[in-house]
């Protein structure tokens, strides 16, 4: 096995993940103190006549039946709920980066099939298998509430939005961490009785 590629990958995995997180912590904290525009976009009057406008709150400034809608001086629940809608993934991102990475330094301080390794591997697994779920759940429900905030007539129109294919991939890390924990004590049993 080649351990400095696995070095190098891990090491690129964490620094990844703390630019991120810092771009993430950052993008955040400037979105939650500003008092600017707050922007959603939704589907509720796509190819809709509307005659005088669309029938949005007072300061929400609306653009097409495909409507754009911009909240002038946002609440604080708007801003958070801005920051739920567009910034979820990139939180999700930094927590897998960051397990990947310690499952990569497991790998090379202990071998690929350890204990250690394997338990970091399942981590892996249920970081990808919830967290997908989680993150577009949490994206959904910060759009729905953002956008019925500005045109309560819209309703809360909760979906999941993100790639929820992400769940295959954290099953199948999940399965194969359990398998390689049950190999490594099938191994260790060898050992022990030889």
């Amino acid at each position: 096995m080649n351990t400095r590629l696995t070095r190098t990958v891990g090491l690129v995995s964490m620094l990844l993940a703390v630019v991120l997180g810092l771009a993430f912590a950052a993008q955040s904290t400037l979105r939650l103190f500003d008092d600017g525009t707050v922007c959603a976009k939704t589907g509720f009057w796509a190819n809709a006549k509307l005659e005088g406008g669309l029938p949005v709150e007072a300061g929400v400034e609306a653009s097409s039946s495909q409507a754009r809608l911009c909240q002038h001086g946002p609440s604080f629940a708007q801003r958070a709920a801005s920051v739920g809608d567009e910034l979820a993934w990139g939180l999700f991102a930094v927590v897998a980066l960051v397990v990947f990475a310690l499952l990569l330094k497991a790998i090379v301080e202990n071998g690929p099939f350890t204990n250690p390794a394997a338990q970091y591997l399942t981590r892996l697994g249920w970081v990808v298998t919830l967290g997908a779920p989680l993150t577009s759940l949490a994206t959904g429900w910060s759009h729905a509430w953002l956008v019925e905030s500005m045109a309560p007539v819209a309703g809360s129109n909760l979906r999941m939005d993100g790639p929820l294919e992400l769940v295959v991939p954290g099953l199948a890390a999940l399965i194969l961490g359990k398998i390689m924990r049950q190999g490594v004590g099938m191994r260790e049993d060898l050992e022990g009785t030889v």
